[in-house]
């Protein structure tokens, strides 16, 4: 894996990002600007993040990509969505100028800091990042960020900062993260994903344990999780941290009380020692695990335990993380990024347990036809976990249906399931059927959140 040298923007002025609305882009872009450099960009599908980056940040962005967009620039950064018969990104290299992947300005942003906390795992990035930089935040530590979500703390998904902190999710996605430069790594859990890539879970496992070995201090990992602790097997020279519900674990909470389906309290224990008791403002088991492991890294890199617990109450969740959107004619409406069978199942049991609501409605976007096809049936059995499901179509994304697979192959499998083609349809069906007290979770991480907005105006 080549590493670019952290010297390399030295000489470069004007950056243009070709995908300039990514959830990957925006906080690297949101960094760079705050650097003093001269941002430009492009985007098929306009969107929030682009009105910010238009409105709040003053850059120039197109919609709709054409070759002349990349004029002037220096540098040209791309997404890894971006096909190769892109006009920008043909444009690109046949001028010459430096073009990268995201993923390499990612690992380059990450060599400038002396601790950059580099969080991995297949589930639960984007919330243990966006709670460990609020973390920083109420602690004094003034980090850098790099989040795949907004953090009202922060403003969007990337901040500058003036000390050597650094948080940077680090996606396996394609093997990016083996670009970062982590200080401290922290592995939330191993599953199966991305297996258009890896193939294999073994092959996953051993990525995981290539970026684990990569780190220069400090390995903070999930004791519980089997596939975890066999990616860390043999690594060695790192400072090992567990965390988990067992005991056996460096850091385990006691007396777990679940408030109404939506907050959560524990005592954080640390070697048979009470740290205090750590209140949590997002629901679930699996954010009990997202908070150790945020904590764990929180006081690696110098915070003191009980700033690191007292800060955890601060934080009110990542955008798009079960995000609450509003109520419409007594629906309450929710948007989730969940697009993984365990992220859905762990959302959709999380949205059961809130005792105040009647039934919970999952409309939900496959995303990737790959994913779909391969964990199909762990799609029907976690979706049904809903009282009604409600389908998009897949969202392809990078990739053509070489699968020949659709919508309806899963919603015939679920019994009550039905599917529309557009939002438009989608979000008549669920406004006109559901029932003042329920809940409507959107899911997916494509851009099914507009349904949600659509439902609000309904």
């Amino acid at each position: 894996m080549t590493h670019i040298h952290k010297d390399f923007l030295k000489d470069k002025k004007h950056i243009h990002f070709i995908g300039i609305g990514g959830s990957g882009m925006f906080p690297l872009v949101q960094i760079l600007h705050g650097m003093g450099y001269y941002i430009t960009g492009s985007d098929n599908n306009p969107g929030d993040t682009i009105n910010f980056e238009r409105d709040k940040l003053d850059i120039p962005v197109t919609i709709g990509q054409c070759a002349e967009n990349i004029k002037g620039a220096d540098l040209i950064v791309h997404t890894a969505a971006i096909m190769d018969d892109n006009p920008e990104l043909m444009a690109a290299r046949e001028s010459g100028v430096p073009t990268i992947e995201r993923a390499e300005l990612l690992g380059l942003v990450t060599s400038w800091f002396d601790n950059c906390v580099c969080i991995c795992g297949t589930h639960g990035k984007t919330t243990t990042s966006a709670m460990l930089t609020q973390m920083f935040m109420e602690c004094g530590m003034d980090p850098s960020a790099v989040i795949g979500g907004k953090l009202e703390a922060i403003g969007g998904s990337g901040r500058l900062g003036k000390s050597d902190n650094m948080v940077c999710e680090a996606c396996e996605f394609e093997d990016h993260f083996l670009k970062c430069h982590p200080d401290v790594a922290v592995i939330l859990n191993v599953d199966a994903d991305h297996l258009e890539y890896f193939k294999t879970l073994e092959n996953i496992i051993a990525s995981f344990h290539q970026f684990a070995q990569m780190t220069s201090k400090t390995v903070i990992y999930n004791g519980d999780d089997e596939n975890s602790c066999k990616a860390v097997e043999g690594v060695t020279g790192k400072k090992m941290i567990t965390f988990g519900m067992s005991e056996k674990n460096d850091y385990y909470p006691k007396n777990i009380v679940h408030k109404d389906g939506r907050h959560s309290r524990y005592e954080l224990h640390y070697h048979g020692e009470n740290l205090g008791e750590v209140l949590l403002n997002i629901p679930g088991d699996h954010n009990i695990y997202n908070s150790m492991a945020a904590i764990a890294a929180a006081i690696e890199s110098g915070c003191t335990p009980s700033q690191a617990i007292a800060s955890a109450k601060v934080f009110q969740g990542a955008g798009r993380r079960f995000e609450i959107m509003g109520v419409n004619k007594g629906v309450t409406i929710a948007d989730d990024y969940g697009h993984h069978p365990a992220e859905i199942e762990a959302t959709l049991k999380a949205a059961k347990a809130m005792t105040e609501y009647r039934e919970v409605w999952a409309v939900h976007q496959p995303f990737t036809y790959s994913r779909t096809a391969m964990l199909l049936n762990d799609f029907v059995r976690v979706l049904q976990i809903a009282d009604h499901v409600v389908l998009s179509e897949i969202m392809g994304s990078r990739e053509k249906n070489t699968y020949n697979i659709y919508a309806k192959d899963l919603a015939d499998k679920i019994p009550g399931c039905v599917w529309f083609p557009t939002f438009e349809e989608m979000s008549q069906y669920v406004m006109s059927h559901a029932q003042p007290g329920d809940l409507v979770i959107t899911m997916g991480c494509g851009d099914v959140y507009k349904c949600a907005k659509m439902m609000l105006k309904e």
